[in-house]
């Protein structure tokens, strides 16, 4: 393995830290003051992004994207992560890769417009009472002669007032397991203003303000065969080829805010004064931004290594599961260890830090809890035993 990286690569996190600070960093104040991204300033900064290069930069070639390896996207989510969520996630968008798992038709309809920016999709699996087990949930999926008939609610669904579609995981049966009966899944394609079809405000979220979660009911909403996506009873299959690398896309971004947290530490400690000195000439700080500085280091390895070998073919659960579970652990530690080191200053918003410590704490929470990463962690360890 090759720690060193391309020239391509190293443009790569040239062009995207400079449209991050240029672009994205000005807009931050506004958007965390206020909690709303204005549609307006959506579609100047994605016309920059679209005109750089880095829009939908996460899809292949092929269909229009930048056919970047998963190193490469792994240092541009990073760049990105630097930034308020809500700013880097909707103006700079990545279409999400369950899209490729469309058909021809599909693809036009869904998975090309987003890639040019003209639409925007949303992911809807989460309900309250199916988080961490969703195999627990209770949206249904029945079907009536040609077409599907969808009831029950979603929630927590990320920027579902803006997207032009959902991709909804419904129960649609049930089948044998050692463990008894268990839901099948199958993965729709939803339009907003579908009969049927609503979308909620959601709750107010002390994480990623401007970055809105929303409530999806659905009432005999009625939907023909050509809206399922993949196979039917198949929506765990196809979530599991497409999604499994977004723990990854988390665990980079983690590393973006985690950086820069850092890089204010530092600053600041070699510049703050008390008792006559810099405070970073102090061990109850410098020993701060030494463990600081080692916990980003371990992260940042486990998640490129895991992107590594995702492009080897190599890659597992358990190496995804533990760059997740690392990255967004340090990034919770590194927040809190900066505005510690700031005082009293580190939690005023003049700063980014009490932002990027409030963003933290949902990144060990959504794309699998930290619980999770430690179960199919631990699951792996033990399997050879057969335990």
């Amino acid at each position: 393995m090759d720690f060193g990286l391309s020239e391509e690569q190293k443009l790569i996190v040239e062009t995207t830290r400079a449209f991050v600070e240029n672009e994205l960093y000005p807009h931050e104040s506004e958007v965390e003051r206020t909690g709303v991204l204005r549609r307006e300033l959506v579609d100047e900064i994605k016309a920059k992004a679209i005109e750089a290069g880095l829009y939908a930069a996460n899809m292949p070639a092929d269909v229009g994207g930048a056919g970047l390896d998963t190193v490469s996207w792994l240092l541009y989510e990073k760049e990105l992560g630097r930034a308020n969520y809500a700013l880097h996630w909707t103006c700079v968008a990545r279409p999400s890769n369950i899209l490729l798992a469309g058909t021809p038709e599909q693809r036009e309809k869904y998975l090309f417009p987003c890639i040019r920016g003209e639409k925007w999709d949303c992911l809807a699996m989460t309900e309250p009472g199916a988080g961490s087990d969703l195999r627990g949930m209770k949206a249904t999926a029945v079907q009536d002669g040609d077409d599907w008939v969808l009831n029950g609610t979603k929630h927590f669904i990320s920027h579902a007032d803006i997207a032009d579609f959902a991709i909804c995981f419904m129960a649609s049966g049930e089948e044998d397991s050692p463990r008894g009966k268990r839901k099948k899944i199958t993965a729709f394609f939803v339009d907003k203003g579908t009969k049927g079809f609503a979308v909620r405000d959601g709750y107010r979220n002390v994480s990623h303000r401007g970055y809105t979660n929303a409530i999806l009911e659905f009432d005999d909403c009625r939907l023909p065969a050509s809206q399922v996506l993949g196979e039917v009873h198949k929506g765990f299959e196809v979530a599991n080829s497409w999604l499994g690398a977004t723990r990854l896309q988390v665990g980079a971004t983690c590393l973006g805010r985690a950086e820069r947290a850092l890089g204010h530490a530092i600053e600041y400690a070699a510049q703050r004064q008390q008792f006559g000195q810099q405070i970073g000439k102090f061990q109850g700080v410098s020993f701060k931004l030494a463990d600081m500085a080692t916990e980003l280091k371990a992260a940042d390895l486990m998640v490129f290594e895991a992107g590594w070998k995702y492009d080897q073919g190599t890659v597992t659960d358990q190496d995804m599961a533990m760059a997740k579970l690392k990255a967004t652990e340090m990034l919770a530690f590194v927040a809190d260890e900066a505005i510690q080191i700031h005082g009293g200053m580190g939690l005023m918003d003049d700063l980014p830090l009490e932002r990027i410590w409030r963003d933290a704490r949902v990144e060990r929470i959504w794309e699998g809890t930290s619980e999770i990463q430690r179960h199919i962690i631990s699951r792996a360890l033990l399997r050879p035993f057969g335990a």
